[in-house]
């Protein structure tokens, strides 16, 4: 989470930056400006750009924007190779549309700015060292003036939202921004239940066994999070579970891994890697993860909430409710989903959650995750085209299903890398 959208001021467009059009191509294109202040947000932002493929009017580019988790910003990027723009560069030029999932310093940037979330919904409140006005009500992150207001002016020109009942939240916490507000759905949302029939798929893909059960650990960043228990969570998984009939994955937010580093994050989970507990990427698609699922034990993060979307029995392994909007569908999903015990055993819990599985409990959660089910792509084409003052092209848009994840069993062999010994 951010602290506010303050960087200063923009330069002045560069004096030989008409010049610059004559190497060009198409030089009368519609210019975007994707900014990718995260690894995660940039694979939120990468979930919008089939919108705008295909479209001989429009030129798109790319930025890495000022963040705490600037590290892995650019495994997020949408290439193998290249480079971004340099910010400096970005906040010279002029942008007909500029997407954002953050809010950090894009204030600084020219151009109508839509501003999208980064994660199911707004669930977490802003943390007590981000508040300016000591002993002031925490807000919801994301849609308190300190991400939307700067120096008296609504940054963005327009808010996209997942679901209708974040314009409550929004009118609570900025109601100035309320009349730019535009609630278009989920991406994630409707690419996960477009997927689920791809569930043996993944599983296949993945490496599993007939037979063979998948529990993933979720653990989103922050000192309230559960990869600070994973070092008892984790041996116990080991211990307990026969190795023969489960498969275990854990799933860490790539904050974690860009605070901390890649090297350290594998050498703190060396031990259980070594026994058999598979690492997930963190530019992998989480989402396919999920699908493949028979258990997530997770916290406040998204994963978990979106896990409602699927087949996979939830166990809260951590979730500290003060911090997380009480009104919240994540708030009510720690109200119905089982806690993880730490004095029972752990296939006794397993066989419980799937046992008391609250089906009907988990659909009216996940409903609350998107109002605009299926639509995401509809809504935000159509906003986008509008922002830059052009006619949508003469189909249907559309988002692709889910890649199948990586293979993360089914061989003995390791390959080395500079990480260290990582599971082939």
């Amino acid at each position: 989470m951010e602290r506010d959208i303050g960087a200063g001021t923009a330069p002045a467009e560069p004096a030989n930056a008409a010049g610059a059009s004559q190497w060009l191509t198409l030089p009368a294109c519609k210019r975007v400006l994707v900014v990718v202040h995260t690894e995660v947000y940039g694979q939120r932002l990468r979930d919008v750009l089939p919108l705008l493929e295909s479209d001989l009017r429009i030129q798109v580019d790319f930025t890495i924007a000022p963040h705490a988790f600037n590290a892995g910003a650019a495994r997020s990027l949408p290439w193998a190779q290249g480079s971004p723009l340099p910010w400096e560069t970005a906040l010279s030029r002029r942008y007909d549309l500029v997407l954002a999932a953050g809010s950090q310093g894009v204030d600084a940037l020219r151009g109508p700015l839509l501003r999208l979330p980064h994660g199911a919904g707004h669930m977490k409140l802003s943390r007590p060292a981000d508040d300016r006005d000591p002993g002031a009500p925490r807000t919801v992150g994301g849609l308190g003036r300190r991400y939307l207001v700067r120096h008296g002016r609504v940054v963005p020109r327009a808010l996209a939202l997942a679901h209708r009942d974040e314009l409550l939240t929004l009118s609570r916490h900025c109601p100035e921004a309320l009349p730019i507000a535009e609630v278009v759905g989920d991406a994630t949302y409707d690419r996960l239940t477009a997927s689920l029939p791809l569930r043996t798929r993944c599983r296949t893909a993945l490496g599993l066994r007939g037979g063979q059960r998948l529990l993933l650990v979720s653990s989103t960043w922050g000192t309230e999070s559960s990869f600070n228990r994973l070092d008892s969570l984790l041996p116990r998984l080991l211990s307990e579970l026969p190795s023969d009939d489960y498969r275990i994955a854990v799933l860490v937010h790539p904050n974690v891994w860009s605070r901390h580093g890649d090297w350290q994050v594998r050498s703190w989970l060396s031990a259980a890697r070594r026994r058999g507990i598979a690492l997930v990427p963190p530019d992998a698609d989480w989402r396919s993860m999920i699908i493949a699922a028979d258990w997530v034990i997770g916290d406040h993060g998204s994963v978990t909430l979106y896990a409602t979307l699927t087949q996979a029995a939830i166990i809260l392994a951590r979730f500290p409710a003060e911090d997380v909007d009480p009104a919240s569908p994540g708030a009510e999903l720690e109200r119905i989903a089982p806690a993880l015990s730490p004095s029972h055993p752990l296939p006794e819990q397993l066989a419980y959650a799937q046992a008391a599985h609250p089906a009907v409990e988990y659909a009216r959660i996940a409903h609350r995750i998107s109002s605009e089910p299926g639509r995401f792509g509809r809504n935000t084409r159509r906003l986008m085209y509008r922002l830059l003052e052009l006619g949508e092209p003469a189909y249907e848009p559309s988002l692709p299903p889910l890649p199948l994840p990586r293979r993360l069993w089914g061989t003995h062999r390791t390959r080395r890398s500079h990480l260290g010994d990582v599971p082939a």
